[in-house]
């Protein structure tokens, strides 16, 4: 008996199954677009829900001693602040949506269009892509996120270090060369990496086996390479009760560790807030005679200049623009900064950007602007990630106080910074007095420090000034690959600016 031939689908068959595929896609989207977005939403009100706790505890407090009136009008002014922070969500939120719809708008178009003419396979096509866009966001993203932490930070594989001093409150590593072809002048002019508080010293060693370090751009050079780390904060005492006096000595004892090895005098290198105690520890004198060249990167020298984070802490009422709403207390007593709502706060700052519907759709978004086909994860957003969603620390509280008050007040007329050390005024013109080289360098995308914020020592002393495209981590990312149009250890731009590593060789002789 011979075999009956697989007969060709009815039109009717065809469009049942068309339908059917189309159904199951958009379930199968819809759920993981929930699932997503429930980690977005999470991301952002769990911090909320332990503001709220901390700013129970302090009102608890504060409202018992408070003048009626004086209480009324802190509380309306918050209802205002938290109403026109509301406003911006929601003008985010609509402007985010706009753009995910004039990006996906020509595929929906075309996919109707087919679908009049009798076409259904590119609605097919089209829900089959939105189902896969949605199983990216809600599942493979957060994988990839997870998978890159072997790849990331000082410790990834491949990456040595070699720890050389430690206090009790941090570690002093030195960072070898990832090139084999590149070994360490040990007659070399060593450079001091101070990495912010906040942002952690992982930033700084991006993705090494990609390239990608900022701590790797001078070593590779080879230069001898330190980084200050910080202990982890929970297992210090020391650490958590930490103040600028303990920065500073700890620092000159890391100076003094690193000079003995090479007889030389240090680069100082701080990055973000790095760059500001940086500058505290210098002009306090505990670094003479050992530091002879210095270089911020996109460090907070005067807060009070930012549109951004100063104009929305100016925004707060004044009884709400106190650490106490941000500080949590230890099963010791000590008492710390909460370092997830210090980067909570910054959500805040940029809350049209960064709250729930906007941040969704902007991840949404990036891979909906990939050709059809597979769609790809690349590295460095799951690093970049991996560092937002991991890398948050909780700080000392004295520490914090330092950053509050350079936000809160200017560097006076006469060059006095808001902070002091050792009982110090801290004067800004003696930098000029010891004679040693500044390289400034900002971003000029930057929304977290500005321009303007990096910039302000320039009202009082000289210095060289490099200005990166991008925002706050570029020059730790996306500069610091040795082939990028900014690389570090190069002249770039119209105005050739001397990007840091290329800044140091050129002072090394």
């Amino acid at each position: 008996m011979s075999r009956a031939e697989p007969t060709a689908e009815t039109p009717f068959e065809e469009m049942l199954k068309s339908a059917m595929s189309v159904i199951e896609n958009g379930f199968a989207a819809s759920g993981d677009l929930a699932a997503a977005f429930s980690r977005y939403t999470n991301e952002f009100f769990i911090p909320y829900l332990v503001s709220t706790s901390y700013f129970q505890d302090v009102e608890q407090q504060r409202i018992r001693k408070a003048d009626v009136k004086e209480t009324v009008d802190a509380y309306q002014g918050l209802f205002n602040f938290n109403l026109s922070l509301w406003m911006r969500a929601m003008e985010g939120a609509s402007n985010a949506f706009s753009r995910y719809v004039s990006v996906e708008a020509k595929r929906t178009f075309d996919a109707m269009a087919a679908l009049a003419s009798g076409d259904t396979g590119a609605l097919v096509r089209l829900m089959r892509r939105k189902a896969e866009l949605a199983e990216t966001l809600a599942r493979r993203y957060p994988e990839a996120i997870d998978a890159i932490a072997p790849e990331y930070g000082l410790h990834a594989r491949g990456t040595e270090i070699v720890k050389v001093d430690e206090t009790e409150r941090f570690l002093l590593y030195q960072v070898l060369p990832t090139d084999p072809s590149v070994e360490v002048r040990t007659d070399g002019k060593p450079v001091m990496i101070i990495p912010p508080y906040v942002l952690g010293a992982n930033i700084l060693s991006f993705l090494p086996g990609e390239k990608r370090s900022y701590v790797h751009c001078f070593a590779n050079q080879g230069v001898p390479t330190y980084i200050r780390v910080l202990k982890r904060i929970e297992e210090s005492e020391a650490l958590q009760t930490m103040t600028g006096e303990d920065d500073a000595n700890d620092t000159r004892r890391f100076a003094e560790a690193i000079h003995q090895r090479h007889g030389r005098g240090i680069t100082l290198n701080g990055y973000c807030q790095g760059g500001f105690s940086s500058l505290c520890n210098l002009l306090s004198g505990r670094l003479d005679g050992l530091v002879d060249v210095f270089i911020t990167c996109v460090a907070p020298m005067d807060g009070t200049r930012s549109k951004g984070l100063s104009g929305f802490l100016k925004d707060l009422p004044r009884r709400f623009n106190d650490l106490d709403y941000g500080t949590k207390t230890l099963k010791n007593g000590n008492t710390v900064a909460d370092g997830k709502l210090m980067g909570w706060v910054y959500k805040l700052k940029s809350i049209d950007t960064e709250s729930p519907v906007p941040a969704f759709l902007r991840d949404l978004l990036m891979f909906a602007r990939q050709p059809d086909g597979e769609i790809s994860i690349g590295k460095t957003a799951a690093a970049l990630n991996y560092w937002l969603n991991y890398e948050r620390f909780d700080l000392p509280l004295e520490i914090t106080k330092m950053s509050f008050a350079s936000y809160n007040t200017p560097i006076t007329e006469d060059g006095i910074l808001p902070v002091r050390l050792f009982g110090q005024k801290l004067d800004i013109h003696r930098i000029a007095e010891m004679g040693i080289p500044w390289l400034i360098c900002h971003g000029e995308s930057d929304d977290l420090v500005e321009p303007d914020v990096a910039l302000a020592p320039l009202d009082f002393v000289e210095a060289e000034v490099s200005a990166f495209p991008k925002g706050h981590v570029a020059i730790a990312t996306s500069w610091s690959h040795p082939e990028s149009a900014c690389a570090l250890h190069t002249r770039f731009g119209e105005k050739q600016y001397r990007g840091p590593v290329r800044f140091h060789l050129d002072l090394e002789g």
